[in-house]
């Protein structure tokens, strides 16, 4: 049986690794497995994806392994469920040569990936994404961690993987929601530096959510590769260059952590909101035109997706509470908050000197 896949490089000196994508890739594991002396990984997935692949993926591995499940949903990237990983690993004989395997989506993969960095001072682990947001985001560059009761993403580590293992067919028992909310994050890598890009996602988005694999794989590849440039560039945030990936989080991290996590608003469909907001703030600001501003909810709307705060189900957040939790995220420093917006479709910019009332004016219009 021929295997079709595409193969892209993370270039990153001693750190470097492989991502492949491709359809049933995941059960050629003598193409992706890396060079290792573990004797045993431990799989980490949630109770979801787990039933579908876990033990799937125990018989085509060259080891002995193991299998934790973590309820679904963002509620476990909790300091509660890292402790138990950890306590399980080490009690399983974990030791400085396993292997973790992160089998699942963004949750997962964050959660397994602040685990493997942090257990033994570090132990070697693989990216397996199984969502479309975790395919083309978060398994990519080597951001691990979880929650705190105070925000989003406030404790953490940058650690690599060994490879990215991206197949495609995980994806045809996604719901169209989870497509949808994988979706923004393409999206976003057309807005902040391919407007090519978005412009074929105008015309092709539909398909993509859809599933069709040549626009699928297309979508996924291209993202992939933007990614991997940026973090090949600034792999800890300190040039400013990968801070542009976050276009959108400001709002969506406030957003999500409003709602606390109990499953009305996926961090997807946060960030498509987000994007919205960002867009139409650079309008304020005069950086882009409104017409321009307007495509990006437009196509959003196209493919059936929230675009403004007054989309989620039950929300009745005031401007000022969500501004307030914008201060407590993790991209503001001592000079206020920091945002990135447009320059135009397909450029973007950090602004660290954004009036208030501006970002405030933007958020009462999108609850009104």
């Amino acid at each position: 049986m021929e295997f079709d896949f595409k193969k892209l490089d993370v270039n990153l000196s001693d750190r470097s690794y492989p991502i492949y994508i491709g359809g049933n890739i995941l059960h050629k594991a003598d193409m992706w497995w890396p060079g290792t002396k573990a004797q045993k990984a431990f799989i980490v997935t949630d109770e979801n994806t787990g039933d579908l692949y876990a033990e799937r993926l125990q018989i085509i591995l060259p080891i002995e392994s193991i299998i934790y499940k973590v309820p679904a949903g963002e509620k476990s990237k909790s300091f509660t469920e890292y402790e138990e990983i950890l306590e399980w690993m080490i009690s399983h004989g974990l030791n400085r040569h396993s292997l973790v395997i992160a089998l699942g989506g963004g949750v997962v993969g964050d959660l397994a990936g602040f685990v493997s960095a942090t257990a033994m001072r570090g132990v070697k682990f693989i990216q397996i994404p199984t969502t479309l947001l975790s395919q083309v985001d978060s398994s990519v560059g080597g951001k691990t961690g979880i929650n705190s009761k105070q925000g989003k993403n406030l404790i953490g580590a940058f650690y690599q993987p060994q490879v990215v293992v991206i197949d495609t067919t995980t994806l045809k028992t996604l719901p169209q929601r989870e497509m949808k909310a994988g979706y923004a994050e393409i999206v976003k890598y057309g807005l902040l530096g391919n407007s090519r890009f978005f412009e074929w996602l105008e015309s092709n988005g539909a398909r993509v959510i859809a599933g069709e694999d040549d626009a699928l794989i297309y979508a996924i590849e291209t993202s992939c590769a933007m990614k991997a440039e940026i973090v090949r560039q600034d792999e800890f945030e300190e040039t400013g260059l990968r801070a542009l990936l976050n276009l959108g989080h400001t709002f969506a991290h406030a957003l999500e952590t409003y709602c606390k996590y109990d499953g009305r608003l996926l961090h997807g469909e946060a960030v498509g909101i987000g994007l919205v907001l960002a867009s139409r703030l650079s309008a304020r600001l005069e950086y882009i035109s409104q017409e321009e501003a307007e495509r990006v909810k437009a196509h959003l709307m196209s493919v059936d997706m929230m675009s403004e705060i007054k989309d989620i189900s039950g929300i009745d957040a005031t401007a000022e509470k969500l501004l307030e939790l914008m201060r407590k995220d993790k991209k503001a420093n001592s000079a206020g908050l920091v945002f990135v917006l447009l320059n135009k479709l397909g450029r973007a910019k950090l602004d660290n000197d954004v009036p208030e009332e501006k970002i405030l004016e933007v958020l009462k219009e999108s609850i009104a």
